[in-house]
């Protein structure tokens, strides 16, 4: 445990002292509101502070590219019965397509532009569940879910920008233990920078997944985060360069804990420590670094509220009391949100 906290130390002093951005002191945000009825929505794409994309549950998706004073939506439907429940989503700027994968059987995962929507790869089996996706670049994409047959992740890639996807096979990926699975709270379980690709387990065991050639190697890393019910584990996981990166979630049915449920590293994910452990914030299911801060300040967000740190995720404070699934920055003082039956846009002075 010295040794862990050592390392903590060394890595925020190093920080501090390479870098000359001085970080802002908040004690509140400003968050506008927009309702959107009948879904709750988990997943989105931020591209600016006019446009972002979202989908959510009921096979709702929609964008807005004026700020938000006016949406475009759509209710995507398969077979005439199923209305998907999306929870992940990406966008491929080259193309300019959206991707919505939906969690259960069947998993649909749907590229659309608003005007034309294709289904370029579906999935049956009573186990599956997908939980989220993301893009590298334009031409590879990835997509996890839960085990179904065997004992590894679900993963799916693809190499033409979205057109076709291809599930990888069991023994590519290291074993999962049973009952560890990931958690479709945010879309943000996944984290790719470059070619690299980090994702995040929870449940019996809570544990960091590991590629770096756009997911067709693997290694896994254990991590201190709480674990070993199925509501246990990491939520969410953010990187703010290869090797600086922190995870967060906490137990979804104990929300006020806060032991245990959150965690930084300085070595690309090999090792973890505790950071604020028994001190706010409690669960969480989205973290992101705030771009063009140097890693210093973050945002967490969760049923309990959103919280900030400007010290790497050493100390945090509420600045909002608002419950948000998901929090995505386009820029320094902007960010989306996205929650049960609306959106929000979160706006720093």
């Amino acid at each position: 445990m010295k040794s862990l906290f050592a390392g903590v130390f060394l890595f925020v002093f190093f920080t501090s002292c390479s870098k000359d951005y001085k970080p802002r002191k908040l004690d509140n945000v400003y968050i506008k509101e927009f309702n959107i009825d009948s879904t709750s929505i988990r997943s989105l794409v931020a591209i600016d502070s006019l446009t972002m994309y979202y989908a959510g549950s009921n096979g709702h998706v929609g964008f807005t590219n004026n700020g938000g004073d006016t949406w475009h939506t759509k209710q995507l439907k398969y077979q005439d019965s199923i209305f998907p429940n999306f929870r992940s989503m990406a966008y491929n700027v080259n193309t300019n397509l959206v991707y919505a994968l939906s969690i259960t059987n069947p998993a649909l995962l749907y590229q659309y532009n608003f005007s034309d929507t294709l289904i370029v790869y579906e999935e049956k089996h009573p186990k599956v569940f997908y939980d989220s996706m993301k893009f590298f670049d334009e031409k590879h994409g990835i997509a996890m879910g839960d085990p179904t047959d065997g004992n590894c992740l679900s993963i799916i890639l693809t190499n033409d920008g979205g057109n076709t996807w291809n599930k990888i096979p069991c023994e590519q990926i290291p074993k999962v233990e049973d009952g560890e699975a990931a958690f479709a709270a945010s879309n943000t379980n996944i984290k790719v920078l470059g070619n690299t690709v980090w994702i995040v387990t929870g449940g019996i065991k809570s544990r960091v997944f590991k590629s770096i050639d756009l997911g067709i190697t693997w290694n896994v890393y254990e991590t201190p985060i709480i674990q070993g019910s199925s509501t246990e584990g990491i939520y969410s996981i953010d990187f703010f360069d290869e090797k600086n990166g922190i995870v967060i979630g906490g137990d979804y049915s104990k929300p006020e804990k806060n032991l245990k449920n959150k965690a930084i590293t300085f070595d690309g994910g090999q090792t973890w420590a505790l950071v604020a452990d028994g001190q706010n914030p409690n669960y969480k299911s989205c973290v992101q670094y705030v771009p063009k801060t140097e890693g210093k300040e973050i945002f967490a967000v969760g049923k309990t509220g959103i919280s900030y740190s400007n010290n790497g995720g050493l100390n945090w404070n509420e600045v909002n009391s608002s419950s948000y699934y998901s929090i995505q920055f386009v820029d320094k003082n902007t960010a989306w949100l996205t929650g049960n039956n609306k959106i929000g846009k979160l706006i720093i002075p």
